[in-house]
C-alpha cells in the first residue's frame, strides 16, 4: 500500500489569473506548495495534477512530477481522482493537498497518512483545529465541524455549529468559553476506492447548498474521520494574499 499526495493545480482563476505561477518571495506558488509537501514523512510520491502546460513546465523545472488532466474537471477532487486513475492507484492512500497552500504544515499531511495507515477502517480523513478566534464563529468562509464520540464528522457547515441556545447571540466570547468549537482544514486523505466513489456519486443536495464537497460523502453515508492538528491555514486567492504570505515567510525566516 502506497501513500501518494496529489496537488490539484488549475490555471484559470478569477481573482488571481494564472495563480499557480504567481511569484511569492522568489518562488512560484506551486513550487512552494510542492516543497512543503515533500517535507512530510512517510510519503511514496508527490504529484501535481494540472490542466495547463505552463504549470507542468514549472513543476518539472524544479524537479517535480506532473500528471496532465482535463481542463473540464469540475473540481479539485475530480482532478485528483483523474490523476489517481492515471497512476493506477487501487489499494492505496491518496492525499489531496490544495495547490493554494504555500505554507502547508508537513506535519498535517503526516498526521493524516499515519491515521490512515494505523486504522484500516478509516475510509476518509481530514484535519481539524481548535477554533481560537471568536470572529471565526460567524465567518461563513471558516467551515465548522461537529463530531461523534469516535471523532467522525457529523456535519460540516459555514454556520456556527453547534448553536448554544441558552447563551443567545449577544456575546460570542461566552460561546468560546462554553464549548470547544472546531474548524475544518481543506486537506483530505482517501482510500483510492472511496475517491472513485466520490466522483461517481455526483454533486449532492447538501454539498450544493453549503458549497462544501465533503458533504457529498456524509450524505452518502461514508464516514470522515477528523484528525486534530495545530495549524492555521493561509490560502492564496488574491494579490493581497500574496503580500500576506510573503510577510509570514519573512517573519518566520522561511526560504
Amino acid at each position: 500500500m502506497k501513500t501518494i499526495v496529489i496537488i490539484p493545480s488549475r490555471y484559470a482563476s478569477e481573482r488571481l489569473p494564472a495563480k499557480p505561477l504567481a511569484r511569492i518571495h522568489g518562488k512560484t506558488l506551486i513550487e512552494r506548495v510542492y516543497e512543503r509537501v515533500k517535507l512530510a514523512e512517510g510519503l511514496d510520491g508527490v504529484y501535481v495534477a494540472t490542466d495547463h502546460i505552463s504549470i507542468a513546465d514549472e513543476v518539472e523545472r524544479h524537479g517535480g512530477e506532473v500528471i496532465m488532466t482535463s481542463p473540464e474537471c469540475p473540481s479539485g477532487t475530480d482532478r485528483v481522482a483523474a490523476a489517481a486513475r492515471a497512476l493506477s492507484l487501487d489499494d492505496d492512500i491518496v492525499i489531496n493537498v490544495q495547490g493554494d497552500e504555500p505554507l502547508i504544515e508537513p506535519s498535517v499531511i503526516t498526521a493524516l497518512a499515519t491515521a490512515m495507515r494505523e486504522d484500516p477502517s478509516i475510509l476518509v480523513a481530514t484535519p481539524i483545529s481548535l477554533l481560537k478566534n471568536p470572529s471565526d464563529l460567524t465567518d461563513p468562509s471558516v467551515v465548522k465541524v461537529v463530531m461523534d464520540t469516535n471523532r467522525n464528522a457529523l456535519y460540516f457547515s459555514r454556520q456556527t455549529i453547534p448553536y448554544i441556545r441558552d447563551l443567545g447571540d449577544d456575546d460570542i466570547h461566552l460561546w468560546m468559553n462554553a464549548f470547544p468549537f472546531f474548524k475544518h482544514i481543506g486537506v483530505y486523505a482517501y482510500r483510492a476506492e472511496v475517491l472513485k466513489q466520490f466522483v461517481a456519486l455526483g454533486v449532492s443536495r447538501l454539498e450544493q447548498a453549503e458549497r462544501l464537497e465533503q458533504l457529498r460523502l456524509l450524505e452518502a453515508g461514508i464516514p470522515i474521520r477528523c484528525v486534530q492538528v495545530d495549524y492555521e491555514s493561509v490560502a492564496v486567492d488574491t494579490p493581497a494574499d500574496v503580500i500576506k504570505v510573503e510577510r509570514i515567510i519573512e517573519e518566520q525566516g522561511l526560504e
